[in-house]
């Protein structure tokens, strides 16, 4: 028996959740490679910290926090950082741009580098709230699939290749 198609009403939809989602998807590349090759270095150096005394009690403070504490704990260097991107984008509108890309990578780079560190500290606790222990697992396989099909791409490939040649070449130069 042949399956049945869906009603006619229910196609556009469907397409246009598909579009929607590949554009997401596609607009979300450059931030999810970034976290990608940031997330564990960028938590490491952040972790160094723990050498401090003043920051080792606040990450212990920060593993005894219950789960809610713990979700706006993780969500606060984020709320901390927008009035710093607020400043890049007014730099920008007063034709400072490279003042404005600096503030944006800086303040990428320290945020990345502290969400990081503090999901660390307090993963367990975040699980412990339903709608994250439901969502989590699946944005983290979806994240994991569309870098997926990232690095099996034909450009993907090629920049790694050069990377590879110049790696190689840059290795040779400085043996010489």
């Amino acid at each position: 028996m042949p399956t049945p198609h869906p009603p006619p009403s229910s196609r556009p939809a469907s397409a246009l959740g598909k579009l929607l989602r590949g554009l997401l998807a596609v607009c979300l590349v450059p931030l999810l490679l970034f976290e990608e090759w940031g997330w564990v270095p960028l938590a490491a150096l952040a972790a160094r910290l723990a050498r401090l005394p003043l920051w080792s009690r606040v990450e212990n403070w920060l593993r005894g926090l219950p789960p809610w504490a713990a979700l706006l704990a993780f969500l606060l260097p984020v709320l901390l950082l927008l009035p710093v991107k607020v400043l890049a984008l007014f730099l920008f509108g007063r034709g400072h741009a490279a003042s404005g890309v600096t503030v944006l990578i800086v303040a990428k780079l320290i945020g990345t580098a502290f969400v990081a560190r503090i999901f660390q500290l307090v993963e367990g606790a975040l699980m412990r709230i339903p709608l994250f222990a439901r969502w989590y697992p699946r944005w983290k396989n979806w994240k994991d699939h569309v870098l997926e099909r990232v690095r099996e791409s034909r450009p993907w490939r090629a920049v790694r290749a050069m990377n590879r040649r110049l790696a190689r070449q840059w290795r040779r130069w400085r043996k010489e």
